[in-house]
């Protein structure tokens, strides 16, 4: 199922974030800027920056704009390593029990997708 569009504009606000275009105490995009430049909605940009503001990512600068927390990149990354968890890690285990797998098969059968998918280079 496709995220709500004011959650994937969140999501990029995010990624721009956790790969370092904006830094701590940085402006992020305005709601005005968003929206034209994803031909949307502004009340659909500006719902994705409630989200950031409500989840501590992003703080309010009254009359200047939003601005990157100094929290932002942890705030990110521990949820993200959360849903990640939950989303693959936990049903890769599950359908490895089904299977039979041991932890030993499990860490092997990673270790041979990661190489080959040039992980170890």
């Amino acid at each position: 199922m496709t995220e709500p569009l004011f959650k994937q504009i969140a999501a990029l606000i995010e990624d721009s974030i956790v790969d370092g275009t904006l830094g701590i105490d940085q402006r992020a995009p305005s709601t005005n800027e968003l929206a034209t430049f994803h031909r949307i909605n502004p009340a659909t940009a500006r719902k994705g920056i409630a989200l950031l503001i409500k989840n501590g990512v992003l703080y309010k600068r009254r009359g200047i704009g939003m601005f990157v927390s100094a929290q932002a990149s942890a705030i990110i990354q521990e949820r993200r390593v959360a849903a990640f968890a939950a989303t693959y890690v936990a049903p890769l285990i599950d359908e490895s029990i089904l299977l039979g797998f041991s932890r030993t098969d499990i860490h092997a059968l990673l270790d041979q997708v990661a190489e080959s998918r040039g992980l170890y280079e």
